[in-house]
């Protein structure tokens, strides 16, 4: 099961209180891990409409992974 508010928090911290641009989201789209900034993310998936929460696999911040999905747990 995705931490549903660990990725709240942290699009909450980066669209209110950092550079949204800064922050680069990994998700999975059929059989291929695709990336986008959190703006770009946050248009294509129209508010998680398109995209679910449950998708993502990666956060990062410059060179900083601040969430990763569990491999392990996700096949």
């Amino acid at each position: 099961m995705v931490k549903k508010g660990a990725i709240e928090e942290i699009f909450s911290k980066a669209r209110f209180a950092d550079e949204p641009k800064s922050y680069v989201i990994f998700y999975r789209d059929f059989h291929t891990i695709k990336e986008l900034t959190l703006p770009e993310f946050l248009t294509q998936s129209n508010n998680f409409q398109t995209i679910p929460i449950s998708r993502i696999k990666k956060i990062k911040k410059s060179n900083t992974i601040l969430f990763e999905k569990n491999v392990a747990r996700d096949e």
